[in-house]
C-alpha cells in the first residue's frame, strides 16, 4: 500500500508539473527542470509549442451555440473540380514558360499559361473564366486524364453544402447544376431538388502549386490554387429560380448564396438583370432567415461595384470573403485603401480592419438604413477576421476559432490539429486600424481570440495554424465560412 501511494503521489506530482509546463512555458526553461529533477521524475519534458498551445486553447473556446440551426438551404452553383498540378498539365499541353501577366478573361493557351505564372509567383488564390468552348473542353480532356488528376465536389454551393452534411444533426438542401458525375460525389445526406439535376456535368480546373514550386522564373511562396472553367450554368444562375421556389417547402432558418462572380462571361446586360433577380429573390425569403453570401475571385470592377450598389449586400445578413475579394472590393467602390493594388505579403491587420469597418458602416445595418447586413467573415491564409455589428450575432469567438481550426485540420487532412504538421505565421504584434488611432496588440496562443470593438462594431480576430504540406488547398474558404455559420447564433430580431 505504501509502494502504491509513493507511486500515485509521484504521478501527481509529475502530472502538476506538466501542467506547468504547458500553461506557463515563458517562465526559464532551466527553472522548469530544477523543479522537475528535484522531484526525481525522469527526463523532463519540452516546453509546449505555440501550436500546440493555441490548438488547445481553440479546443477549450469552441462551443455550440444556444440555438442551432436546423435546415440549411445552399445555393447557387456546383460543378466537378478536377484537381491536379498546374505545372503537369502545363507541360502536358506542350506550353513553354513566360512572363507571368494577368489576364481578366482567358482566351487561349497561352493566356492560361501566363495567368498561372503570374499567380503563382504571388501565391494567390485566382478564378478566372475561359471563353473558348472547345479549347476548354480539349484542356479538361487532357487534365482528366492525367494520371494524378482527381474528381470532387466543386463550386461554392456544393463545397459548403457538403461541409454542413457533415453535421449529421443538420438537414441540408442544394440547388445547382448537377450533373451524374456530381450527383454521384455528394453525400447522401445532400438533398438535391429533380429540378437540380441535369444530363452533363459542369467541369472546373483546379492548378494546385505547392510553395516552392517553380514554373520558369516563377517561384511559390505558398501553396495554393488557379482555378479555370467555361461554365455556362453557373455563369448565367441557371438553377436561381429552382433554389428560390425550393425553400418555400424545405423552410430553411439559414440560406447561403453564392455564384454571383460566375457572371463575369455575361453580357453586362445580363449581369444588370440578374443581380435584379437575385434582390429579388432574396425579398421572398421569410424575414428572420438570414441569408450569407459567399463571394469569390472576381476581376470584373463594374460587377463588383453593382453587387454592392444594387442592393445585394443590404439584402444579405452575412458576407464570406478573403483577401484578394475583401481589397478588389474597396477598389470597386473607392473605399478605404482603394490606392493599395495588391497586398504585399501578409494583408495587414490595420488595412482589413478599415475596410470591414467601412463596410458595415456604409453598407450594413444602422437605424438609418434599410439594411440586414450584420456580419462578416475574412479569412487569408494566417489569420481570420469576423466582424459583427452589436446585438445582432452570439458566438463569434467560438466562430472564428472553429473557422481557423477547420482550415488547419482540411488542409492536412487530419480530424484534428497535429501540432507538428503546422506552423503558426499570424503577426505577433499589430494595429487595429491604419486611418484612426487603433490599439497595438500583442499575440498570445494562451488567448487564441482578440476581440477589440470600434463604433458599434466588434472585431474578432485568430490566427491559422498553416499545414506546412497540405493535402489539398480548394474549398478551404467555403469550409472555412460553413464552419463559422455552424458555430454562429443569430440573435432574434427584436
Amino acid at each position: 500500500m505504501a509502494l502504491w501511494r509513493g507511486s500515485a503521489y509521484a504521478g501527481f506530482l509529475a502530472l502538476v508539473v506538466g501542467c506547468v509546463f504547458l500553461l506557463e512555458p515563458e517562465l526559464p526553461a532551466s527553472a522548469l527542470r530544477s523543479l522537475w529533477s528535484s522531484l526525481r521524475l525522469g527526463p523532463a519534458p519540452a516546453p509546449a509549442s505555440p501550436e500546440s498551445r493555441l490548438a488547445a486553447a481553440w479546443d477549450a473556446l469552441i462551443v455550440q451555440p444556444a440555438r442551432r440551426w436546423r435546415r440549411v438551404a445552399v445555393g447557387v452553383n456546383a460543378c466537378v473540380d478536377v484537381v491536379l498540378s498546374g505545372v503537369k498539365l502545363l507541360q502536358a499541353l506542350g506550353l513553354s514558360p513566360g512572363h507571368g501577366r494577368d489576364h481578366a478573361v482567358l482566351h487561349s493557351r497561352n493566356d492560361l499559361e501566363e495567368a498561372f505564372a503570374h499567380f503563382m509567383g504571388k501565391g494567390a488564390a485566382a478564378e478566372r473564366f475561359f471563353s473558348n468552348q472547345e479549347a476548354f473542353r480539349d484542356i479538361a480532356q487532357v487534365a482528366s486524364e492525367l494520371p494524378d488528376a482527381q474528381h470532387y465536389v466543386g463550386g461554392n454551393a456544393a463545397l459548403i453544402g457538403q461541409k454542413f452534411a457533415a453535421n449529421t444533426d443538420l438537414q441540408v438542401l442544394l440547388c445547382g447544376p448537377v450533373g451524374p458525375k456530381l450527383h454521384e460525389l455528394l453525400d447522401d445526406s445532400v438533398f438535391v431538388p429533380p429540378e437540380s439535376l441535369q444530363e452533363l456535368d459542369e467541369f472546373h480546373l483546379i492548378l494546385e502549386y505547392q510553395a516552392g514550386e517553380q514554373w520558369g522564373q516563377s517561384e511559390a511562396p505558398h501553396a495554393n490554387r488557379f482555378i479555370f472553367s467555361h461554365d455556362l450554368s453557373n455563369g448565367a444562375m441557371n438553377m436561381l429560380e429552382v433554389f428560390v421556389s425550393s425553400l418555400e417547402e424545405f423552410q430553411p432558418d439559414l440560406v447561403v448564396l453564392s455564384g454571383l462572380h460566375m457572371m463575369e462571361g455575361q453580357s453586362k446586360e445580363l449581369q444588370t438583370k440578374r443581380l435584379l433577380e437575385v434582390v429579388t429573390s432574396i425579398s421572398d425569403i421569410p424575414m428572420g432567415v438570414p441569408v450569407h453570401l459567399e463571394l469569390a475571385s472576381m476581376t470584373n470592377r463594374e460587377l463588383m461595384s453593382s453587387i454592392l450598389q444594387q442592393q445585394v449586400f443590404p439584402a444579405v445578413t452575412s458576407l464570406g470573403l478573403n483577401e484578394q475579394e475583401l481589397l478588389f472590393l474597396s477598389q470597386s467602390a473607392s473605399g478605404p485603401h482603394s490606392s493599395l493594388s495588391s497586398w504585399n505579403g501578409v494583408p495587414d491587420v490595420g488595412v482589413v480592419s478599415d475596410i470591414l469597418f467601412w463596410i458595415l458602416k456604409e453598407h450594413g445595418k444602422s437605424e438609418s438604413r434599410p439594411s440586414d447586413l450584420t456580419r462578416i467573415h475574412f479569412h487569408t491564409l494566417v489569420y481570420h477576421i469576423l466582424a459583427t455589428v452589436d446585438g445582432h450575432w452570439a458566438n463569434q469567438l467560438a466562430a472564428v476559432a472553429a473557422g481557423a481550426r477547420v482550415a488547419g485540420t482540411q488542409a492536412c487532412a487530419t480530424k484534428t490539429i497535429d501540432a507538428q504538421q503546422v506552423s503558426l505565421k499570424a503577426p505577433q504584434e499589430f494595429v487595429t486600424s491604419r486611418l484612426e488611432a487603433g490599439s497595438r496588440i500583442v499575440f498570445s496562443p494562451k488567448e487564441p481570440v482578440v476581440t477589440w470593438h470600434r463604433e458599434g462594431i466588434s472585431f474578432h480576430f485568430t490566427p491559422v495554424l498553416i499545414c506546412k504540406d497540405p493535402v489539398r488547398t480548394v474549398g478551404l474558404g467555403d469550409a472555412i465560412s460553413a464552419e463559422g455559420l455552424v458555430y454562429s447564433e443569430v440573435l432574434p430580431r427584436s
